[in-house]
């Protein structure tokens, strides 16, 4: 019997989503003006294929450019070197790329490719985090935060704030734009990662007015002003504490269980060998100097055979036995903003650390959200495409997929990533060498 490839929804392949971004990018304004050698679209298409296809540096790509399937798969007529497309990409907007990641999200919807994502009462789960992605003594930019330090000298970085819908039960992430904290314009002051939320959020809901999220997030934004943010923009939160920075608040639940109002509950798994204890308290303040703002808190005991952990949270929303077991799951999911977003890009071929190349003013920040991107429309993949996930399944490691997608890709003439993933599906046939000999 013949092991026939399977089927994926058409308008969620990779090759429909890369047509997606190039008419995304041909949209962007071009400020160059005038004639230029080179087109803008092609410009950012190439460095987005640079990201889909992890070239592990800007130059490795460009001693590549003239070979592969850049025209047929990615529709790059004319492909920049590392220089033109630094100077191009160098006083680019991050912030002009928003609508990129708006219209591949708007065709995860349409294919109803979320309803898998759906955490509790028809709201997704938000994690949100802030990363670093590059430092340097010497090397910097007009965005560059910078340190000085006690000897006078400085550190220039870069940081961000990423974002991602993430479930318990669901391995994939779908990452929505980050928001780069750099330093703003008419300020000397540093930007930080309280501010970029604030920006974030408003983005988000002029994007999604009507979406339901509940936000987690780890013990640095259970603070009073975030939490007012969050419900100023009709976001609900589970957000991590601990007590040695919520003395007042782990006070306050020993003052409620006296008065009895503490429940406690128990859930054995056998199945895994686990049991869950939890007690949780609704109603009680935050802190002592914001008395108005009102938290449910939870905490949570998981026991197994060798070991106990140990966790707690603040959350908007009520808690009880019905639902304390998936708050817990949701609270314990912001890690997936870590480990399946930004450790991903670190050490699974994406070389989110790696410096592709500064600039002066933005390139740095562009490159990171065009990785961003290309890291979106992988994961669309990963949830969406049943011939990427059989060939992952074969392969057996990201690395390796990667590896030999990328010298197929170089090595022969193909017309679609489909046409690629079938090939490391089916396999190939490896040709005998043939020569050009010189008859002269």
């Amino acid at each position: 019997m013949a092991i026939v490839a399977p089927q994926g929804r058409k308008h969620l392949s990779a090759d429909a989503l890369f047509r997606l971004v190039r008419t995304g990018f041909a949209n962007l304004p071009d400020q160059r003006g005038g004639e230029a050698e080179l087109s803008f679209t092609d410009v950012l298409m190439s460095a987005f294929a640079m990201f889909s296809l992890k070239s592990p540096s800007l130059l490795a790509f460009d001693k590549q450019r003239a070979e592969g399937n850049l025209r047929t798969i990615y529709g790059i007529e004319r492909v920049p070197c590392d220089t033109q497309m630094r100077e191009i990409l160098d006083p680019v907007s991050p912030e002009s790329l928003h609508p990129l990641f708006k219209s591949v999200f708007r065709q995860l919807q349409r294919g109803k490719a979320l309803e898998p994502m759906v955490f509790l009462d028809d709201h997704y789960l938000l994690s949100l985090d802030g990363t670093g992605y590059f430092s340097s003594k010497m090397i910097h930019c007009a965005s560059c935060l910078q340190k000085t330090h006690r000897n006078g000298s400085v550190t220039y970085y870069h940081q961000m704030l990423g974002a991602a819908i993430v479930h318990p039960d669901v391995r994939e992430v779908i990452p929505l734009m980050p928001e780069p904290i750099v330093k703003q314009d008419g300020t000397d002051k540093n930007d930080c990662e309280r501010n970029a939320a604030k920006r974030f959020m408003t983005k988000l809901r002029q994007d999604h007015p009507h979406l339901k999220f509940i936000v987690t997030e780890d013990s640095l934004s259970a603070n009073a002003p975030h939490i007012e943010t969050l419900q100023a923009h009709h976001l609900h939160y589970i957000l991590g504490v601990k007590e040695g920075d919520h003395a007042f608040l782990f006070h306050q639940v020993q003052v409620a269980e006296q008065a009895g109002r503490v429940t406690y509950y128990t859930r054995h798994d056998r199945t895994a060998g686990l049991v869950h204890r939890f007690r949780f308290v609704n109603d009680v303040p935050l802190n002592e100097s914001n008395a108005g703002v009102r938290v449910n808190f939870i905490e949570y005991w998981e026991s197994g055979k060798d070991k106990v952990q140990h966790f707690s949270w603040v959350t908007d929303v009520r808690v009880n036995q019905r639902n304390v077991f998936r708050l817990m799951r949701g609270g314990r999911a912001r890690w997936k903003i870590e480990n399946e977003t930004f450790n991903t890009l670190k050490n699974q071929g994406y070389h989110f650390e790696h410096n592709y190349g500064h600039g002066q003013q933005n390139l740095s920040v562009v490159f990171a959200m065009l990785m961003m991107l290309a890291f979106l429309v992988d994961q669309t993949q990963q949830l969406c495409c049943a011939l990427f996930q059989t060939v992952w399944a074969k392969l057996g490691s990201k690395r390796l997929l990667w590896e030999r997608m990328r010298a197929l890709f170089y090595d022969y003439a193909l017309e679609s990533m489909r046409q690629l993933l079938a090939a490391l599906f089916y396999g190939l046939e490896k040709p005998q060498p043939s020569f050009a000999l010189d008859s002269s």
